[in-house]
């Protein structure tokens, strides 16, 4: 090889690339690590109606390690997506010291249980139930039964509609049983779902049936039971009596 002009030139021309790339590498580096590029500032763009700008700044960047250079993107994802109301975000960098950040907030279709939300895609989340603007129906059911509940309430809407109210609650025992209480204070109990049509044919019971139960007991319905195979029980509350207190201990 020492005699061979030709390797020896191939080798040092490897050498001195190696030693160049070494040194581009060295100044690279020093240059990432230089304090004009860490991180200082965050844009949040996206929905933000129910999140605070400066909370998440100070409570986000905290947590993000490194710079413009070398943090990692799909960890500072993560640790948006922690914070409540955040369905999905996105990040990237902003020359020279800064990271951008688009949020996507969950849509609240209404409460669940005693502490959470659930959205219009049927997804739970945990947010300050106080910070709704609006009232909003009033949901539960078994663990997982999140988005059968939300799509069973878009079908109480329109099965019961022509009572002229819409439900403002809807429940899923833990024996998947409905029951569903109306804004205008009716709670109907509609049992379990048989076949795919049971529950629309329970609710079209009560709606042909109900002008002649306004007629019979006025429109102060309270409760309507729909569990019987070919008719219903009502409740109203007319139908209310009290026992004179007077009579009940002469009868002692």
């Amino acid at each position: 090889m020492w005699n061979n002009v030709r390797q020896l030139n191939a080798a040092a021309s490897l050498l001195s690339a190696g030693a160049l790339l070494a040194l581009l590498g060295a100044a690279g580096y020093w240059l990432a690590e230089r304090p004009m590029f860490a991180l200082r500032a965050i844009q949040v763009e996206g929905d933000v109606a129910h999140i605070n700008v400066p909370t998440i700044r100070a409570d986000v960047v905290g947590t993000l390690r490194g710079n413009y250079f070398t943090v990692d993107l799909d960890r500072a994802r993560v640790a948006f997506e922690t914070m409540p109301w955040v369905r999905r975000a996105s990040v990237r960098r902003v020359w020279p010291n800064g990271l951008a950040v688009s949020l996507e907030e969950y849509r609240p279709l209404g409460t669940w249980g005693d502490n959470q939300l659930v959205s219009v895609d049927g997804e739970l989340f945990t947010a300050n139930q106080a910070e709704i603007d609006d009232d909003i129906p009033e949901f539960s059911g078994p663990v997982g039964s999140e988005k059968m509940v939300v799509q069973r309430y878009h079908d109480f809407q329109k099965w019961l509609a022509p009572l002229g109210a819409a439900p403002e609650a809807v429940s899923l025992s833990a024996r998947y049983a409905w029951t569903v209480r109306l804004t205008s204070g009716l709670e109907i109990d509609l049992g379990r779902e048989r076949t795919a049509q049971t529950l629309d044919e329970r609710s079209m019971r009560l709606v042909k049936a109900w002008p002649q139960v306004v007629r019979r007991w006025g429109d102060n319905i309270e409760h309507a039971d729909l569990r019987y195979p070919n008719g219903l029980a009502i409740r109203a509350a007319s139908m209310r009596f009290t026992q004179d207190p007077s009579a009940s201990k002469g009868n002692k």
